[in-house]
């Protein structure tokens, strides 16, 4: 009896050929690890307000110059599988709190660098795993402790802006003072009068080529770059009527073929229609509306009659900046065009048309004391690229004014939170028996990473650094000594207004923690045949040219 003699051995012979198969510490383990390092190495010099840009250009040839890690690792599309848990870590983080994705990267390429040294030392994996989870436990606890203030008054744009500024800074350092100042403005504005309930949506950001960043300026209301359709430029006291369908004749309800014999009953037929037309304009006109925005083409009839009945026309093409014009001006978006009831009018102190710089653009202006539901911070710089860095600054802010809706508590930044958990964790591992008191003692080593970019970024002795702040942290006061990046040395972070959000920390160690320990659970990499045939061979020439004329 004949049988056959499997091609492979092992694992091999239950998969098809061209499946990929990686296991044990050496193929798996450390290969993960050290994708996950070269992940976190990348993005480690992009991190604090010194931190290089990276020019990435993605899969559609668009240029990105940006030192804002959730933005380069979204257009890199990363590939490794390994590398990837940590990235979702990542854009956790952002969807959580808005904010700490490079913290969170360079922290779990930390960890994982500091278990491969303990697997060679002899470890084994769920020792290391082990301590790792108990640590972070450990850290997320003593965080409590170390919150330094908290954001006093939601509603005092001074007191946010002071809590914001080092987020921006990290982003726009330089400018941080001015733009923490525009966006607490921006977002305090928007706040509901008895509710802390903050939409970051309604802080919107509009981008003008031309100009310094010193020209942003905060506008309440919503800023378009339009044009108005008819000759009205200005209107004040502005009533608006706001329709989702275009500005033009109303289609007839029945079809059908007219036959006309002669110029006089064109005339006539096309009278009937435009008196119809003009019926419809003059109802809305009576309401009292003096704005109409509309959400398609404008036609020249409706033109004609806009100007006669001296209406300012506004024709937006996306839906979503209708919806949200409708939020600004509290009015209701109509699907056709009939007279607005007096609810669903909108209502704005001016609409009126201007020029920034040789930008043409709407205005829908509210006065700040009626409380406006949406606002727009017009962003001016040189060029494109410092446009899209500047607006994700603003980003940045929108989203830590949110955090302090939901946690008001602030740590020390500027690395000293990260010096004084390495430093308790360290001592919790001291008093930890077992083999898992290595693991606890690297997750503090870990912590240093931070303090360590900060001053490898500010050109500084990353090492001197750290050892000036352990130091400084022996005494239980100096609790908030962080890296002086001005300077080149240590200072208190608090006196310096150099805080961080408790939130974002808490959330950014504790997604970290969870992406190493993942990627250290992972002992097998099993890769199928990748789908799809054999490859097309490549055409020499022309397509439609003969094989022999070559």
């Amino acid at each position: 009896m004949a049988f056959r003699i499997p091609k492979a051995p092992g694992f091999a012979q239950m998969m098809k050929d061209g499946a990929k198969h990686y296991h044990g510490l050496e193929e798996a383990v450390y290969r993960n690890i050290s994708a996950c390092k070269e992940l976190a190495a990348t993005t480690k010099s992009a991190f604090g307000p010194h931190g290089m840009n990276k020019m990435v250009i993605n899969h559609l040839e668009k240029l990105f110059v940006t030192n804002d890690a959730a933005t380069v690792i979204k257009e890199l599309e990363v590939q490794h599988p390994a590398a990837k848990m940590i990235v979702l870590a990542s854009q956790m983080c952002e969807q959580e709190v808005g904010d700490g994705t490079n913290f969170v990267l360079i922290f779990a390429g930390a960890l994982l660098e500091h278990a491969e040294e303990l697997l060679r030392m002899g470890l084994s994996i769920p020792e290391v795993i082990e301590g790792y989870e108990r640590a972070g436990e450990k850290a997320l606890e003593l965080l409590r402790d170390l919150t330094v203030s908290k954001v006093a008054d939601m509603r005092d744009s001074k007191e946010v802006a002071r809590c914001m500024k080092s987020a921006i800074a990290s982003k726009q350092y330089g400018n941080e003072d001015f733009l923490a100042k525009l966006i607490s403005d921006a977002c305090v504005s928007v706040l509901p009068q008895n509710s802390l309930s903050f939409n970051v949506d309604n802080v919107r950001s509009t981008k003008i080529l031309g100009g310094g960043v010193g020209c942003s300026k905060l506008i309440h209301g919503m800023v378009f770059q339009r044009q108005s359709e008819s000759n009205v430029t200005r209107v004040d006291g502005a009533k608006v009527a706001v329709y989702s369908c275009p500005f033009d004749m109303l289609a007839t309800e029945t079809k059908g073929t007219v036959l006309i014999k002669n110029a006089e009953e064109l005339k006539n037929f096309s009278k009937g229609e435009e008196d119809l037309f003009e019926k419809h304009v003059k109802e809305i006109v009576a309401t009292g509306v003096n704005c109409i925005v509309t959400g398609g083409k404008v036609s020249d009839l409706g033109l004609h009659f806009a100007n006669k009945y001296k209406l300012m026309i506004v024709r937006l093409n996306s839906k979503f900046d209708l919806r949200r014009l409708c939020r600004t001006v509290q009015g209701t978006a109509l699907p056709r065009l009939t007279a607005p009831t007096p609810e669903e009018i909108g209502h704005c102190a001016a609409v009126r048309m201007d020029e920034v710089g040789d930008t043409s653009v709407v205005v829908f202006e509210k006065k700040p004391q009626d409380g406006s539901a949406v606002c727009t911070v017009v962003l001016r710089a040189a060029t494109n690229n410092i446009m899209d860095d500047l607006e994700r600054a603003v980003d940045d802010g929108v989203n830590n004014f949110k955090v302090y809706t939901r946690d008001r508590q602030m740590v020390a930044g500027a690395g000293a939170t990260e010096i004084e958990l390495g430093k308790r964790i360290e001592s919790f591992g001291e008093s930890h028996p077992g083999l898992e008191q290595y693991a606890i003692k690297k997750f503090a080593q870990s912590m240093e990473v931070v303090p360590r970019a900060l001053s490898d970024n500010a050109g500084l002795n990353p090492t001197k650094i750290v050892s000036e702040l352990y130091a400084a942290h022996q005494d239980d006061k100096n609790t908030s000594v962080g890296v002086d990046i001005e300077e080149g040395g240590t200072f208190n972070a608090v006196e310096a207004g150099v805080l961080d959000s408790y939130l974002v920390k808490h959330w950014a160690i504790k997604l970290a923690t969870n992406a190493a320990v993942t990627v250290l659970r992972v002992d097998q990499i099993i890769m199928a045949k990748p789908a799809g045939g054999p490859k097309a061979p490549k055409q020499r020439g022309d397509w439609d040219r003969d094989a022999d004329e070559h």
